[in-house]
């Protein structure tokens, strides 16, 4: 029974790192070269294929071609060093994977505690057209996992997420917390036109603007399981306080936006701004996830909060780790007070 759930954890382990497409390194190699001294037979394997490269979403929505070789690659040296019998499916997806081409995108695809996924197109590179907005970061990953956990938070409010990037936290909640509506939002052109692809891949309609919501937002029942989405473009330096109010925010949402001071201090006047949208007579409530790369960063976030009269304070730390993201990364939440 025990060796049952071994096998599964490590089979859960190898699906969640293959379909987000994390770095080899942090598979659980050895314990997969345990199992395999322990074990004659070549099912583990399979089980790991099918798990993996033959994964539906995969199958469907595939990580890069390059990923996929050399994760096959790793495999099959893995099997070779216990096993002397070679293993014909797994060198016939490896040939599979060496005929295709290698696209600029590729796919990663997230596992919601619900059963349900969320799936990014995400730039192969790193930086792409000038912006790290096309990739997903570690604190993204970090933010969305608090907010499947605290979905009482976003339900049936109006969420406005700044710097959304490839749209992993927003899609996330829009999936499990039941939010009225949610407005990504970003300045770069091909972050934008990324990220419409992505809400769309996910199943949501993309509504054209704020504009129609707000004239007419209308009860939120029950019943009505998906929120209602758009993609907007939004500079921090130029855009006014009516622009932002004219959202509605109850929530406001930031992750991984203190990469350089010049965006801290953009970031804290986009706040400022939004601490004038009262509804209702309040101010929404903001919460900020930031990797702590560096820590004169941070400290000139909070030292800027504070010159802009806004109070914050530090979210509880969470041991969730719903989706991989590089193990030594420290982030943090913050909740603003606006």
């Amino acid at each position: 029974m025990e060796e049952r759930a071994d096998a599964a954890r490590l089979l859960r382990g190898f699906e969640r790192r293959f379909l987000a497409a994390r770095a080899l390194r942090s598979f659980p190699w050895q314990s997969l070269e345990e199992k395999l001294r322990d074990s004659s037979g070549s099912e583990l394997l399979l089980d790991i294929l099918q798990k993996t490269v033959k994964h539906p979403l995969c199958v469907k929505h595939p990580p890069s071609m390059k990923y996929s070789r050399s994760f096959l690659s790793e495999l099959i040296r893995k099997h070779e060093a216990v096993h002397t019998e070679p293993l014909d499916e797994l060198y016939q997806a490896l040939a599979e994977v060496l005929t295709a081409e290698d696209p600029t995108h590729c796919h990663r695809s997230y596992l919601l505690p619900s059963g349900d996924s969320v799936t990014l197109c995400e730039s192969t590179a790193i930086v792409s057209h000038g912006t790290t907005g096309l990739v997903t970061w570690n604190a993204a990953l970090y933010l969305a996992e608090w907010a499947v956990e605290n979905p009482a938070v976003f339900a049936h409010r109006m969420v406005l997420e700044l710097g959304s990037g490839a749209g992993l936290t927003g899609l996330a909640i829009c999936k499990t917390c039941r939010p009225r509506a949610y407005v990504f939002s970003d300045c770069h052109s091909h972050v934008l036109e990324q990220l419409r692809g992505n809400v769309l891949l996910n199943g949501f309609l993309l509504e054209p603007s704020i504009d129609a919501w707000a004239q007419h937002p209308g009860p939120h029942t029950p019943e009505a399981e998906r929120p209602w989405v758009t993609v907007a473009r939004l500079d921090w330096d130029t855009v006014t306080a009516p622009q932002l109010a004219a959202f509605q925010p109850d929530i406001v949402l930031a992750a991984d936006v203190l990469y350089c001071p010049e965006t801290v201090l953009s970031l804290v006047g986009v706040l400022r701004k939004l601490s004038t949208c009262r509804k209702d007579q309040r101010a929404p409530d903001a919460y900020v996830a930031f990797t702590i790369r560096n820590p004169e960063t941070c400290q000139l976030f909070t030292t800027e909060l504070g010159q802009a009269g806004i109070p914050w304070e530090e979210v509880p730390r969470h041991d969730q780790k719903l989706f991989p993201y590089e193990e030594h990364s420290e982030m943090a939440i913050l909740k603003l007070t606006l």
